[in-house]
């Protein structure tokens, strides 16, 4: 699958700006709304829920909590395959 032109243009912006990005000025907030979310919609994930699907059959899970090494962490996943 060839990389489409928004995530092809996201990694350019990201790359020029690398050391900013991993500064202490810029933080993960910044990073989900510049890049992240944009990205996997550029890979066709329905990252706001414009299907209006219910909660179970939504493509992401916004915050979603799990366990991680006894920890629980909040993150994104994608609900659907």
């Amino acid at each position: 699958m060839p990389v489409p032109e928004p995530a092809r243009k996201l990694i350019e912006t990201f790359g020029n700006n690398l050391e900013f990005y991993k500064s202490s000025q810029y933080n993960e907030a910044q990073l989900r709304q510049e890049f992240l979310a944009p990205f996997f919609k550029a890979l066709g994930w329905d990252m706001d829920n414009e299907e209006g699907l219910a909660p179970q059959y939504r493509d992401v899970i916004h915050e979603a909590s799990i366990k991680i090494g006894g920890s629980t962490k909040a993150r994104w996943f994608r609900a659907r395959p």
